[in-house]
């Protein structure tokens, strides 16, 4: 492959929950444009969470449109795309949508995968998956036996079960894959579909894409589209494109990504069979122990509504207020809560509070309460992989607060790494291109010259203390208030 002589240039796009954000960038990671704008999701019937895939589609045109204007436009040599999971769009024969996207934080579908759950063991699991994954509401298969029961017109009619990244994938390529590492809860350790867990539904096995290597090219960009012919990496989740962004790919690195959710994760090949905890096959010597948590930045955009503030101006008020023992207690459960705990019926309190309480208690509480959260999946993540992490890389839009970094510190009693740059996602699918084209060598080589530490947030003993107190109180306001939820 041959490029100009101001280098290979690439793309990567990231499929969020709230928004599209893309990173044009040259081999030694100097960025050179990037793109973001967001769009809704629509709540509008009780544990409801649908995204329309032609908001992904229109800015995905919006960003290549923008970047096909750039001086360096010529050298870009690939593209990468991320997205969300578990998200599901149920297309017909050609591809189209039938109805909007159900997202992973869509909690309809908990009954069918409790019914689901009932129907297989741990043994099973361990033998089909090579680990107790569960089978909760944001399980593909818990999607499809919902739609079967809920909407089975819609069900009937639908010939494919996609991911965001392969839906999208399949519009600017005309390919229609998805690789094993996105398809949760659904392939072995061999990295083929396990038919021992998609039996439980009905045609499931018919609906879900061919699997590929992430590092391999889906296709090429199709006539009518900005940068035709340019090769498109089938490319993987967003937990894991936003772990190359952060640059963890080795043995013993851990991760805390923070966006609309929180993700925590380490790579270790050890795996001890906790319960609660994501870990999927080893892929090219990685082995990711994962935790993502139902609730992060999307915590604050709650809050933000409720106080009629935008959520920079209440990070800007919590700068000024300090967590101690007598603090608000937040529970983050609005909408349930995934790992390590995976139950969709517990709901978020605020505890502790007096007439005295004011909006920045509230901000700090919320900002502490998803830190708590985090740390009860990382504990889970640790006891999974066998190994106590000093500290993680830390990075996303919910990274952009020096206040919150400081908290999380704090709270798991880590030093957080923040990277530079706030688009881990997409800086990951820049990582993914460069190799799945052959630009850059491997991992190794496109994480150390695409991602750098920008700054490091130490844990303060006193601060470390007082969480250690709080965190025990969060668990105990979770058991407490279950009886009452379920």
């Amino acid at each position: 492959m041959s490029f100009r002589r101001g280098g290979a240039v690439f793309v990567g796009v990231d499929i969020g929950t709230s928004s599209v954000k893309a990173v044009m960038a040259d081999e030694r990671g100097v960025r050179l444009a990037n793109y973001a704008s967001s769009y809704g999701t629509n709540r509008s019937v009780a544990g409801a969470a649908e995204q329309f895939p032609a908001d992904w589609i229109r800015h995905v045109e919006k960003a290549l449109k923008l970047f096909a204007d750039h001086a360096r436009a010529g050298d870009i040599v690939a593209i990468g795309i991320t997205s969300q999971v578990n998200t599901h769009v149920f297309c017909d024969q050609a591809g189209m949508p039938l109805c909007p996207a159900v997202t992973w934080q869509d909690t309809r579908p908990a009954k069918a995968a409790a019914r689901l759950e009932a129907l297989i063991d741990v043994e099973t699991k361990i033998r089909a998956l090579g680990a107790p994954i569960p089978i909760d509401a944001s399980h593909a298969l818990a999607r499809m036996a919902w739609m079967a029961e809920e909407h089975p017109e819609t069900w009937a009619a639908t010939r494919h079960v996609m991911l965001p990244k392969d839906y999208v994938i399949a519009q600017l390529t005309g390919d229609l894959s998805a690789d094993p590492i996105s398809a949760v809860g659904l392939v072995g350790e061999n990295f083929d579909y396990a038919n021992d867990v998609l039996d439980l539904v009905p045609r499931a096995v018919e609906l879900l894409p061919r699997l590929a290597d992430p590092l391999e090219i889906a296709g090429t960009v199709r006539d009518g589209w900005p940068f035709e012919g340019i090769p498109v990496a089938v490319g993987t989740m967003d937990a894991w494109a936003s772990m190359f962004g952060l640059g963890v790919v080795s043995e013993g690195q851990g991760m805390y990504l923070s966006g609309t959710s929180e993700v925590l994760g380490l790579i270790s090949r050890t795996r001890t069979g906790k319960e609660g905890v994501i870990v999927f096959p080893e892929w090219r010597g990685i082995t990711l122990h994962a935790g993502p948590t139902q609730s992060g930045g999307a915590t604050l955009e709650w809050l933000s509504r409720l106080l009629g503030k935008d959520v920079a101006s209440l990070s800007a008020e919590a700068t000024a207020t300090k967590v101690t023992a007598k603090s608000p207690l937040f529970l983050p459960h609005l909408s349930g809560e995934r790992a390590p705990l995976w139950d969709a019926a517990s709901r978020g309190a605020f505890s502790g509070l007096t007439g005295a309480t004011g909006p920045e208690a509230f901000v700090i509480a919320a900002m502490e309460g998803v830190a708590f959260s985090a740390r009860l999946a990382l504990e889970a993540v640790e006891a999974s992989g066998a190994r106590s992490l000093a500290s993680v890389r830390h990075g996303g839009g919910g990274a952009m607060s020096d206040t919150w970094c400081q908290i999380r510190a704090n709270a798991l009693g880590k030093t957080m790494e923040r990277v530079s740059g706030h688009e881990p996602g997409a800086t990951g699918a820049l990582v993914i291109a460069g190799v799945a084209c052959g630009a850059i060598e491997n991992l190794e080589a496109a994480a150390q010259s695409l991602v750098s530490v920008e700054r490091e947030f130490l844990p303060g003993k006193a601060d470390v203390e007082v969480a250690n107190e709080r965190f025990e109180a969060f668990q105990t306001l979770y058991r407490s208030l279950k009886p009452l939820n379920d």
